[in-house]
């Protein structure tokens, strides 16, 4: 019977050990993150200082530019998705290269983006003139489609 208790405490201990680290774990991994949270995905956590996910914009940014009838193009995008993860690396030096300025809004942090902005797959590009969407490209594209959406979109 003693050995019973002493092999449950040992087990006891080792899973508040391990809910410690983990908690650890997932306060730094928030530390220093543009997204304004306390907690983030574990997947979001792994592009963090990924120089092709930097262009973050926060859901009140957003709106507050959409409300301001301004432009913007945004990159909704899933920090979990496996086609934004191949079309990212192809798509943001395109936008550089062609001096558009693509924001990047993190379905996977802010999910109330899909509803509000009616995204039904992602990566998904939307170009937002005078806060009123006028063109959108779904899904993962070839280089050529991103240039041109870029190039029908946006005024350099």
């Amino acid at each position: 019977m003693k050995k019973v208790l002493i092999f449950g405490g040992i087990i006891v201990i080792l899973f508040g050990l391990l809910a410690v680290v983990n908690s650890m774990k997932q306060s730094q991994l928030a530390e220093g993150n543009p997204f304004g949270k306390e907690r983030i995905d574990p997947a979001t956590a792994e592009l963090v200082n990924d120089p092709n996910y930097q262009n973050v914009i926060l859901p009140e940014e957003l709106e507050e530019i959409l409300e301001d009838n301004g432009d913007v193009t945004v990159y909704f995008y899933s920090s979990t998705c496996p086609y934004c993860k191949e079309a990212t690396p192809r798509l943001v030096p395109i936008s550089e290269e062609l001096g558009v300025d693509l924001v990047q809004y993190n379905l996977t942090e802010f999910d109330e983006g899909w509803s509000d902005h009616n995204i039904e797959s992602t990566p998904t590009i939307v170009q937002f003139e005078n806060g009123e969407e006028v063109d959108r490209i779904v899904g993962s594209a070839p280089d050529e489609e991103y240039r041109a959406f870029f190039e029908r979109n946006v005024n350099n």
